[in-house]
């Protein structure tokens, strides 16, 4: 009798997602199928990502990289209907709030697949970020809103998501660094390579086109990090598309004594962070990354959707001055690293990718079918 078994779809297209699912995969086992839908596609974004990632492989690639939104989620709900109508899966898991996020939701929801949704709840109130917009409404299809922290259930619940469709689960990104960070000999000569000893440089990150797409922002935050590089190391390693508008725009004097560099596998990234002595980044996820190593963080954004750490784990720049702001950060970040040592995390770091499975598990079980013979 020929036994079939439904797998897990789990649909991820950046660098940041394949970081937070991997646990999630392992978790899954044989039961996940995998499926990168080319969001990113630049081979320092993405080439080198899988290497660093044990039990993460990839069962498909679809390539919607280099297009805008509109074109991204439409060929990438388009295509992954089409890969569930071949593959039926018993349930679909994403991530986060990348186009490519919203299309594995859309495509599972159209054909009836219960979406589930890990890093559910997140709001930053601005609604001319398109993240936002991606997240509200995965949030709205999903089947199971795996939230990191209560208040992230909370929001739910005012926007009228059921109970039984919430869980509070931790956040994945405590499993995936537990398996990222690379050892003693490798981190001294990483940190030797650009120069830099502990907690005696600074580490950015600027991508999200709500920054890098204003030319006057973009200028701006060049700026305040050249400051700070007059007083002690700035490592940026540059986005692709960050890289392109600074050439669009003629910012390249801008970067004054910024060391710019390839983007980093994650490894090497993380391993970074966690020994830096203060990161500036308008990533979501670097704000988590930057907490979990307790490590200070300025957010070079007006708002954030993780509000839980700006009681002292991160700082908002909002409208204040780059410049003045960032070289206060970096002014106080001795003390304020001492405050973080202290201080206990705001989300759940035990088991999390374990414990979504098994939610996962517990309410769609894997179905077994057998080919009927006739009498």
């Amino acid at each position: 009798m020929n036994h079939i078994t439904e797998k897990v779809l789990v649909v991820l297209g950046t660098r940041p997602e394949a970081i937070k699912l991997a646990g999630v995969i392992r978790a899954l086992g044989e039961d996940a199928a995998v499926i990168h839908t080319g969001q990113h596609y630049d081979e320092n974004m993405w080439g080198r990502v899988l290497n660093d990632l044990a039990g993460v492989s990839v069962t498909d690639h679809i390539a919607i990289g280099g297009r805008t939104r509109g074109e991204q989620v439409g060929l990438a709900t388009q295509e992954l209907t089409r890969y569930l109508v071949q593959h039926p899966a018993r349930a679909v898991v994403v991530q986060g709030d990348t186009n490519s996020t919203l299309a594995g939701a859309l495509a599972a929801n159209m054909l009836g697949i219960p979406v589930i949704h890990v890093e559910a709840g997140l709001r930053s109130h601005d609604r001319t970020m398109p993240e936002e917009i991606n997240r509200i409404l995965v949030d709205q299809v999903a089947e199971l809103c795996c939230a990191p922290v209560e208040a992230n259930a909370e929001q739910l619940r005012r926007e009228g998501v059921s109970e039984d469709r919430i869980a509070v689960t931790g956040n994945t990104l405590s499993d995936a660094l537990s398996t990222l960070q690379i050892d003693e000999v490798e981190r001294t000569h990483l940190m030797a390579r650009y120069g830099v000893e502990g907690d005696d440089y600074v580490l950015s990150t600027i991508h999200r086109a709500g920054t890098v797409d204003d030319q006057q922002k973009l200028t701006g935050l060049l700026k305040g990090l050249a400051a700070v590089a007059e007083r002690t190391t700035v490592l940026l390693p540059l986005h692709p598309h960050t890289r392109k508008n600074i050439a669009t725009w003629g910012l390249e004097e801008e970067l004054g004594r910024i060391t710019v560099i390839e983007p980093l596998p994650p490894k090497k990234f993380v391993t970074l962070e966690a020994h830096a002595g203060l990161i500036i980044s308008d990533s979501g996820g670097v704000q988590e990354e930057a907490c979990l190593f307790r490590r200070p963080l300025l957010v070079v954004r007006d708002s954030t959707e993780r509000p839980e750490l700006l009681d002292g784990w991160c700082r908002l720049l909002g409208d204040e001055d780059p410049t003045i702001a960032m070289v206060q950060a970096w002014d106080v970040s001795a003390g304020w690293r001492e405050q973080l040592a202290r201080r206990d995390f705001p989300y759940c770091t035990d088991e999390v990718s374990a414990g979504i499975v098994g939610q996962i598990n517990s309410r769609w079980p894997a179905a077994h079918h057998g080919h009927e013979h006739d009498a």
